[in-house]
């Protein structure tokens, strides 16, 4: 058996990394990222990186550390409204952007998985989306011609993983982590718990080891929350 299991992140992304490359990042808002992973190519100062991902981070943390850092030239992404600094490069046109409606993201990497080249989706038919797009007529509705994605890294956050690579998420982690896991030249995936061979029960096994190229444990994890958001507290009654 293939020991998929490395001791730190420089480990498991040792001679995945070079310039011009494109990453799959997992993760949805904060939920979910390979924080130690993206840590970790930070470190290795790797550049021109195209970037698919829903979101860019937060300034300081996620993604966005690359971006200080200077290390991504694109991203595609559905949602960057959290970041700062993403907007700044953008607008000075330090940054690429292919913008995408979220399903449609979501979709193309799993279509890309899937090994399917393109789709036709309603979705962004007679926007700025559509455009140098084909498009297609099908039961007298329009479709825009969307092109599968795929990367020469995935990198994925997973709750629980074995030392074959099976992988089980933990509520909205699941978004986005599981496809990219089957879209990724190579899959490097940072768990928060390293469990048994057997230990998982097989039917809530929710990525395959198949997938799954090289693992570690993450050192630690901040699961940071975006945005806090709080009611205000009632006023205590007059006794």
């Amino acid at each position: 058996m293939v020991d998929k299991v490395k001791s730190d992140a420089a480990e498991a992304l040792a001679g995945l990394l070079f310039d011009g490359m494109t990453i799959m990042a997992g993760g949805f808002g904060l939920c979910g990222i390979p924080e130690n992973l993206i840590a970790a190519i930070r470190e290795t100062g790797v550049k021109d990186l195209t970037v698919i991902s829903n979101n860019c981070g937060v300034d300081g943390f996620g993604l966005g550390i690359l971006l200080e850092n200077r290390q991504i030239k694109k991203m595609v992404s559905s949602y960057v409204g959290e970041n700062k600094l993403f907007e700044q490069l953008y607008l000075s046109g330090e940054l690429e952007l292919e913008f995408n409606p979220q399903g449609t993201l979501a979709e193309r990497i799993r279509a890309g998985g899937a090994g399917i080249p393109a789709f036709f989706t309603r979705t962004g038919y007679g926007t700025l989306v559509a455009e140098g797009k084909e498009t297609r007529e099908f039961d007298g509705e329009m479709y825009v011609m969307e092109r599968g994605l795929v990367a020469d890294l995935s990198i994925v956050k997973a709750w629980k993983a074995d030392a074959e690579g099976n992988l089980v998420y933990r509520k909205t982690a699941r978004n986005f982590n599981p496809m990219m896991a089957t879209a990724g030249k190579a899959t490097v995936v940072e768990v928060e718990e390293l469990v048994e061979i057997g230990a998982l029960d097989k039917d809530n096994i929710h990525t395959p080891g198949i997938f799954v190229d090289r693992l570690i444990k993450g050192a630690k994890f901040e699961k940071r929350i975006e945005r806090v958001t709080t009611r205000p507290r009632e006023a205590k009654e007059q006794a």
